[in-house]
Formats: C-alpha cells, structure tokens, sequence
C-alpha cells in the first residue's frame, strides 16, 4: 500500500525519485497530458525504503534495473494539483543503469506498465532551463550539485 493519506484536507505523500544522467543528459518522464516533467519515480510502499523505492519503480516503469550511486536531496513539497493541496516528502537519489549495455541508451523510453501517456526523454542539462520541471525548485538543486540537500518547495504561496 502506497503512503499516501487524506489529512485535514491535504494529501500526505511520501515519493521517492532518480536522478541518471549520461551524456550531459538527464531522464525525465512526463505525461504527455500535462504541462511538465518530472523525475523517474513513484510513492513509498509502506515498509519499503525509498531506495528500494526507486529500484523498484524503475523496474516497473522502464523496465531497466539501476544501481544507486549517491543521495541528491529531500524535498518538503508544498502544491496543489487538479484542486488537491498536497504535501509530499520527495527523497532524490542519483543513479544509473546497471547494465553496461543499458548505459548506453539515449533514445525515449516506453513505459512498461502499458501507460501509453508516459514517456521518457533524455533532456540536454544545458537546455534544461527551457523545459517545466517539478518541483520547481528542481532546477536548483540540479545546478548546484550541492548535494546531499534539504529543501522546501511551496508553491502555495
């Protein structure tokens, strides 16, 4: 079961997040009915870690294992999304394919569990200005690489 609770009005969630990049490129899926993208992950199962999280999420997404090379950021995430008020903690590792030959990959990415709406792109860091990322403040941390990091993300203000 996914930690993810209704609490005075709010939804409480817990996710966890990757950051691969290779080539000066960084995967990032997005729906193709919304207006951003964000990073490859999902919710914490209750009981899980949200390293396994992550390890997990990317088998059923892309269907790629990876191996976790380091923490990147915990994310305090304050926003409101189809009339939800959310508020979700986001844990970021830093990653990569485990499979030599899957390091090699630079084309989209389907999504593995049939969701034709996802899609997983490789986005130059250097152009990463230009396209909508959430959290906001994503952005940030990634041109920092100040990392392991907190930080607070509210975008109800």
């Amino acid at each position: 079961m996914d930690i993810c609770i209704d609490v005075d009005g709010h939804k409480l969630n817990v996710r966890s997040a990757i950051v691969i990049i290779h080539n000066n490129k960084i995967l990032l899926h997005k729906n193709i009915n919304s207006d951003h993208y964000a990073l490859l992950g999902g919710r914490v199962k209750i009981g899980e870690s949200s390293e396994n999280t992550i390890k997990r999420e990317t088998i059923e997404e892309i269907g790629k294992e990876i191996k976790v090379t380091g923490y990147v950021a915990t994310i305090e995430n304050f926003f409101e999304m189809q009339g939800i008020k959310y508020h979700e903690i986001l844990f970021i590792y830093k990653g990569e394919f485990a499979k030599e030959e899957d390091k090699q990959i630079e084309y989209t990415l389907k999504n593995m569990e049939g969701k034709e709406n996802l899609k997983y792109e490789w986005i130059s860091l250097n152009e990463l200005e230009k396209y909508p990322l959430k959290p906001n403040i994503l952005k940030e941390i990634l041109k920092e690489q100040n990392w392991p990091i907190h930080k607070i993300n509210n975008e109800n203000k």
